[in-house]
């Protein structure tokens, strides 16, 4: 069984959609106790349950590093900027994922046009995390630690949170400002909004 896939979109693959990328594997990493010495082992064992990456709307940065300051959120929050290069949004990379996040729903507009079928496991991520907080945990598979369990049970959210939608559109506030260009503080409260839905989630999704 493949780890459950989260694709993370946002424009140019270097500030938000990065940071999401990231905090999402430190917030799984923190479920199951990692140890840090074993973060950054090829075998480690949140990434076999949760696969997170990510992709851009545009390619303009294709194969840049992170932007300095979306790594230096990451690095703060106990994440990894390592071996991250930005790539442009292919419909293969839709196509593997379990659950699209994007950082607006202009964003939810471009992947739904590049993978129609993709609509009900794509969400502004602010969106996403809203709905989290209104899903009944109990009719979902157990919480458990193996890669299908984990499989399951994230398929299950997704489909308990698309319904819990109701065909609704995002709401403005569920957007992330696009912190480029910006200062420190800005890329801080954007990591922040990004926390308040990839940790509830893999709290959620792991014991």
């Amino acid at each position: 069984m493949p780890p459950f896939t989260v694709l993370h979109v946002c424009m140019g693959n270097i500030c938000r959609s990065p940071m999401a990328e990231r905090l999402l594997a430190r917030s799984v990493r923190d479920r199951i106790a990692v140890p840090a010495a074993a973060r950054s082992a090829a075998d480690d064992p949140a990434g076999a349950l949760v696969r997170s990456v990510s992709a851009g709307t545009g390619g303009w940065h294709e194969g840049e590093e992170m932007n300095p300051p979306a790594g230096r959120q990451v690095r703060a929050r106990g994440g990894s900027e390592t071996g991250f290069a930005a790539r442009k949004l292919l419909g293969e990379h839709i196509d593997q994922a379990d659950l699209v996040l994007t950082a607006t729903a202009d964003q939810v507009d471009y992947v739904v046009a590049l993978r129609p079928d993709a609509a009900d496991r794509t969400f502004v991520l602010g969106e996403f995390g809203r709905l989290l907080s209104g899903l009944d945990p109990a009719p979902l598979p157990p919480a458990q630690t193996e890669p299908d369990a984990v499989y399951a049970r994230g398929v299950a959210i997704v489909e308990a949170a698309n319904v819990h939608r109701g065909g609704q559109a995002p709401q403005p506030s569920d957007d992330l400002d696009d912190p480029w260009g910006r200062g420190d503080q800005t890329f801080a409260r954007i990591a922040d909004e990004i926390e308040d839905a990839v940790v509830p989630f893999a709290a959620l999704l792991l014991p």
